[in-house]
């Protein structure tokens, strides 16, 4: 098992920014990938993005590239998510998830094994 653990969200304008943080403990070892998903009231969950342990190799959502930044602390066992020009459209309750393995599609929320409780962002006009 991998625990998740979100930190980092809260309330800012328009334009701000925020950095959410994610420390998995447990077998941590088992978890090939990290990433973020994000869930607005009323939509589905929707992939935001994931960095793999080794390597770094990064993916992201269209809606976030260039704004996001996802990075990692090996050392920590913890991810990232640097969040800048943020929009209200942003506002959602953001998840970080763990998977085990490279097969299926990383922007899918099926191939993720492990979530935490998430945290709240939200982005006022």
């Amino acid at each position: 098992q991998v625990q998740l653990v979100e930190s980092g969200g809260g309330l800012v304008q328009a334009g701000g920014s925020l950095r959410l943080s994610c420390a998995a403990s447990g077998r941590t070892f088992s978890s090939y990938a990290m990433g973020w998903f994000r869930q607005a009231p009323g939509k589905e969950r929707e992939f935001v993005a994931t960095i793999i342990w080794s390597g770094r190799n990064t993916y992201y959502a269209d809606s976030v590239k260039g704004r996001f930044t996802i990075s990692s602390d090996n050392a920590k066992n913890t991810v990232y998510l640097q969040m800048n020009s943020l929009k209200p459209e942003d506002t959602a309750v953001y998840y970080c998830a763990a998977r085990s393995d490279s097969s299926g599609s990383y922007y899918s929320r099926a191939e993720y094994d492990y979530w935490g409780q998430g945290t709240q962002v939200t982005v006022s006009s």
